[in-house]
């Protein structure tokens, strides 16, 4: 018997017959692996860009079924930038249209409708996320912080971030089940409040529970459509179903991680913490819920004030029926998308009030757009702690980062520079006054679906640039900025400081 010491060529032969290489059968069962795996390290090291593909690959999926004769009321299939248009809206949750939403479009239709806008509120990142949980019934550390950047722009443009914040990184798979529960069982609620006075009102059973659902989610995802043809015309002096209304478009516009902070609270309200303490909220949630009330309250007193003698809105309506259309407005018009009236009515002063509410839009993480409620609430803690000669920012008992501030002027910067853009490319085009421009632009980019009538009635070419700035509404302008940039880099020197002039 011999020893050998070294490889047996035997066995180097044996394993090249076996090898990848020299089998094109086994080769060929590799490529769904590696394009798997492709997708898998480009989403986990760019969210973000990740984000941006699978929005604009949904978009064309849906164009191309909007396309179909199926989806179309009259059997015909619909042109390209009406279908472009229309997945835009509904997959970015918006509410503007090119159609009349209620009448061109066939049941099959209205059925790619409410499944769009479901995904769209949800955001891609957290539903693949909450389809991975539920496939593989657990989240990786990679998943987590994919899952975390759709619920923080930090950790998209830093990766991870610390912890002193709304929810915590051991915590995403929570949030995801919230997510998902939340959105389920907030719109079943809404249409069972809905379905019976939809009843009363002498809809047929059948087209109530539609339509019930319907306004649910729209309520919901601050989408904003309407099933009938009338919109909400047969329900204006209907407070019940308006307020209705009101509470999914807040549920909808305060965010999933106001909501998870809601539902931990409620189940444990009689525990304390390890500290016998109760639990206390995140400074994010104070400061979303406490700006956004302060904004439907001063929303609401604005319109009471410009609009009580307008024969186009409020004018001929009583004080009651005129204070609460003016909270119904104020909510709406941070993305909820819903009108009892004409919107093109308002006085210039209230359009330029809208402006601004829309700009400003909803909370974090949430179906509404704009720049976010926290947003404005860093940049003015921020205007206060230089007005008192602090230099840092607090709220709460808490102390608030540098970057969380250059972040927040970094999206009010974005913001106001793709609507500025848009603005003078669709005043070239269209010609139109400035004020309505201005509304619907503003509309498209915080996804509010208020409109004076402009978009539908524009140019293809104008409704283009339109539906290119929901989308950039929408996907975040710190989404775009994140895939846009370079990977951050460690800079190992830093240069000779000096101070512009700045005010």
């Amino acid at each position: 018997m011999s020893l050998r010491t070294g490889p047996d060529p035997r066995a180097g032969a044996g394993r090249k017959r076996t090898g990848t290489t020299g089998n094109p059968v086994l080769r060929a069962r590799t490529v769904p692996a590696r394009i798997r795996s492709a997708l898998r390290e480009f989403s986990e090291h760019s969210p973000s860009r990740f984000a941006i593909l699978v929005f604009g690959g949904l978009i064309v999926l849906f164009t191309v079924l909007f396309s179909l004769p199926i989806s179309s009321a009259e059997g015909r299939a619909t042109n390209f930038v009406d279908s472009l248009f229309t997945a835009v809206s509904v997959i970015c949750v918006t509410g503007l249209s090119t159609v009349d939403m209620a009448t061109h479009w066939s049941p099959f239709g209205h059925a790619l409708i409410y499944i769009g806008v479901n995904i769209g509120a949800l955001g891609v990142l957290t539903l693949a996320s909450i389809l991975g949980l539920v496939i593989s019934r657990r989240l990786g550390l990679r998943a987590k912080l994919i899952a975390a950047s759709d619920t923080n722009p930090l950790r998209m443009h830093h990766g991870p971030v610390a912890e002193g914040q709304a929810v915590r990184l051991g915590e995403i798979g929570g949030l995801l089940v919230t997510v998902a529960v939340s959105a389920l069982v907030i719109e079943v609620g809404l249409a069972l409040l809905l379905f019976p006075r939809m009843l009363a009102d002498g809809i047929p059973p059948l087209t109530a529970a539609w339509e019930s659902l319907y306004y649910s989610a729209m309520a919901f995802t601050n989408t904003g459509f309407s099933p009938n043809a009338e919109g909400l015309a047969p329900f204006a002096n209907d407070y019940f179903f308006l307020t209705v209304l009101m509470i999914g478009v807040f549920l909808g516009s305060i965010g999933f991680p106001v909501i998870y902070t809601f539902t931990r609270s409620i189940k444990a309200r009689r525990r304390r913490d390890r500290a016998g303490k109760p639990a206390r909220w995140s400074v994010h949630v104070k400061l979303t819920l406490v700006t956004s009330l302060l904004l439907f309250v001063v929303g609401a007193v604005l319109y009471l004030v410009l609009e009580f003698d307008n024969p186009g809105s409020f004018g001929s309506l009583n004080a009651g029926d005129t204070v609460f259309q003016s909270f119904f407005l104020s909510m709406m018009t941070r993305s909820g998308g819903f009108s009892t009236f004409d919107i093109s009515q308002l006085n210039g002063s209230s359009l330029l009030v809208t402006d601004m509410l829309m700009f400003i839009g909803g909370g974090s993480a949430s179906t509404a757009g704009g720049i976010k409620v926290t947003t404005l609430a860093v940049l003015f803690l921020a205007a206060f702690a230089e007005a008192r000669g602090v230099q840092d920012m607090e709220a709460f008992g808490r102390r608030i980062p540098s970057d969380v501030l250059r972040l927040a002027v970094s999206v009010v910067l974005w913001g106001a520079t793709t609507v500025a853009v848009s603005t003078v490319v669709v005043l070239q085009i269209t010609k139109a006054p400035l004020d309505y421009v201005l509304f619907d632009v503003i509309s498209a980019f915080a996804t509010s679906g208020l409109s004076t009538g402009l978009t539908a009635s524009a140019s293809e070419p104008a409704q283009v640039v339109i539906a290119i700035t929901m989308f950039m509404g929408r996907v975040g302008t710190v989404t775009l900025a994140a895939a846009l940039a370079a990977s951050e880099r460690r800079q190992l020197f830093k240069r000779p400081e000096e101070r512009p002039i700045v005010g």
